[in-house]
C-alpha cells in the first residue's frame, strides 16, 4: 500500500507557471501588456474580478467564482452596477450550463466538436473563471508522453541522489490535483491510446501513484480536468470506453446561424486586431458576412436560398478558419490598402482555406464562383477579386 503525499504546493520555478497556490484575492500574475496574446485570466482580469467583488453565490471548495458566474463570464452580461460583461462564447446557454456544472462534481469535462468549435477557447477561459489560472495544459500530439500527464524526473537530481521528491518534476495535472485546481488536455484523441489510458486511474481514484517512492498524491477538493477532442482530424485515437466513462462529454456545435457567426467571427477579429493595432471591424463587416456567407455554403453543401447543391470541399471551412481569413484581410487592409476591408483583401486568405487539395478543391472552387458568386448581386467585386487570385 502506497502511503499517501501531502498535497504541498510544487515550487513554480519547476514549472514556469504561476505560483503554485495564491490566495483566493490575489491578482493573477502573468505576462505584460506586451504581451502577443495573454492568458484569458490576465486579458479578462477586470471583469473576473468585478464578478468576484459581486458574487453572493455558493462557490465550489477552492473555486473563484459560483458557477452561476462561470457561466455569466462565458456568455455574457451586464451586472447590477453596470459592468459589462463581454461574451466569450457565442452559443446554446445550457451547454455552458451543463460543462460548468460537470466541473462542479467529481467528473471530468470532455469538450467535443469538429475542429473551429471554440473548444480550446471555452476550456481555457473555464479554466481562468474557476480556478483562476488557465496554464497547467498539457497540450496533446503523436508524440506526447506519459510523463506529460503523470511525472518526470530530473536527471541530474536522480543521478546524484536518487529517486526522491526533490528530484520528480510534477506535470500540469499533479500539479492540479495537488493544488485543488483545473488541469487541461487539448486534442486528447491525438494522444497514444496508452498514453491517454494514464488518465483512468487520476479520473477514477482521484490518486496519481508514484511506484518509485511507494507513494502517491491524493487529489484535494477543487481539483478537476477539462479535455478537449475532436474526430474530424487525421491521426486521430479513439478513446477506450473505460476513459470515455470517466468523462461527461459536451459537444460544441457549428454556429447555428450566419448572424450567430458572424458575431463570433466580428468580435474574435476586433479582440485580436486591437492587439495588433489593426482597423476596427465595423470597417469591414459586409466583407465578413461575405466570407461567412461563402464558408457556410461550402460546408453545408447548398446556397443560403437552399436552390443550389454544391460539392464540398476536404477542408472544415470552421468559424477559426473565417476569423484567421478576416483577421489576415484587415492586415492587408492597414498596411497595403486604406485600412478598409474590401473584397481583394479576403480574396486570397479565402482561397487557401478552400483549395487544401489542389486537385479536387480548385475545381470545387472556380465551380462555385462561377454558378454562384457570378450570379448573386452585389458580388462583382468580390467575384473579381477571387478570379484574380484564382487564376
Amino acid at each position: 500500500m502506497t502511503a499517501p503525499v501531502e498535497p504541498t504546493p510544487v515550487d513554480p520555478g519547476r514549472t514556469g507557471s504561476a505560483p503554485a497556490n495564491p490566495a483566493p484575492d490575489a491578482p493573477r500574475t502573468g505576462p505584460g501588456p506586451e504581451a502577443l496574446r495573454p492568458h484569458a485570466e490576465v486579458a479578462f482580469a477586470g471583469e473576473l474580478a468585478a464578478l468576484a467583488a459581486r458574487d453572493d453565490r455558493p462557490r465550489p471548495a477552492r473555486w473563484r467564482l459560483s458557477p452561476w458566474a462561470v457561466a455569466t463570464y462565458l456568455l455574457g452580461g451586464t451586472l447590477p452596477d453596470g459592468t459589462v460583461i463581454t461574451p466569450k462564447y457565442v452559443g446554446p446557454r445550457r451547454i455552458v450550463e451543463v460543462a460548468v456544472t460537470t466541473l462542479a462534481t467529481d467528473r471530468a469535462l470532455l469538450l467535443l466538436g469538429v475542429p473551429g468549435t471554440a473548444k480550446t477557447w471555452v476550456s481555457e477561459h473555464l479554466a481562468a473563471a474557476v480556478s483562476g489560472d488557465s496554464t497547467l495544459l498539457v497540450q496533446g500530439t503523436a508524440g506526447t508522453p506519459e510523463e506529460a500527464i503523470r511525472y518526470g524526473w530530473n536527471y541530474a537530481q536522480l543521478l546524484a541522489h536518487g529517486p526522491s521528491r526533490a528530484a520528480l518534476v510534477p506535470s500540469p495535472v499533479m500539479r492540479a490535483m495537488a493544488e485543488g485546481m483545473t488541469a487541461r488536455v487539448e486534442e486528447l484523441t491525438r494522444i497514444p491510446a496508452d498514453v491517454q489510458d494514464t488518465l483512468i486511474t487520476i479520473l477514477s481514484e482521484k490518486t496519481l501513484p508514484i511506484p518509485e517512492l511507494g507513494q502517491e498524491v491524493q487529489a484535494v477538493r477543487g481539483f478537476n480536468l477539462i479535455a478537449t477532442a475532436n474526430d474530424r482530424d487525421r491521426g486521430v485515437n479513439d478513446l477506450s470506453s473505460a476513459l470515455r466513462r470517466r468523462f461527461n462529454t459536451v459537444v460544441l456545435p457549428l454556429p447555428e446561424t450566419p448572424e450567430a457567426e458572424v458575431d463570433i467571427v466580428s468580435r474574435r477579429v476586433d479582440q485580436i486586431g486591437r492587439s495588433l493595432d489593426l482597423p476596427a471591424v465595423p470597417d469591414g463587416i459586409e466583407e465578413i458576412r461575405r466570407v461567412v456567407t461563402v464558408f457556410r455554403e461550402l460546408r453545408d453543401g447548398v446556397t443560403a436560398d437552399g436552390r443550389t447543391k454544391l460539392k464540398s470541399p476536404s477542408g472544415t471551412l470552421s468559424t477559426a478558419e473565417a476569423i484567421s481569413v478576416v483577421t489576415n484581410g484587415l492586415a492587408l487592409a492597414a498596411h497595403f490598402g486604406d485600412g478598409v476591408l474590401r473584397a481583394g483583401d479576403v480574396a486570397a486568405g479565402i482561397l487557401g482555406a478552400v483549395v487544401r487539395d489542389p486537385a479536387a478543391d480548385r475545381v470545387i472552387w472556380r465551380e462555385y464562383l462561377e454558378t454562384v458568386v457570378r450570379e448573386r448581386d452585389g458580388w462583382t467585386d468580390f467575384y473579381r477579386a477571387c478570379r484574380e487570385v484564382s487564376a
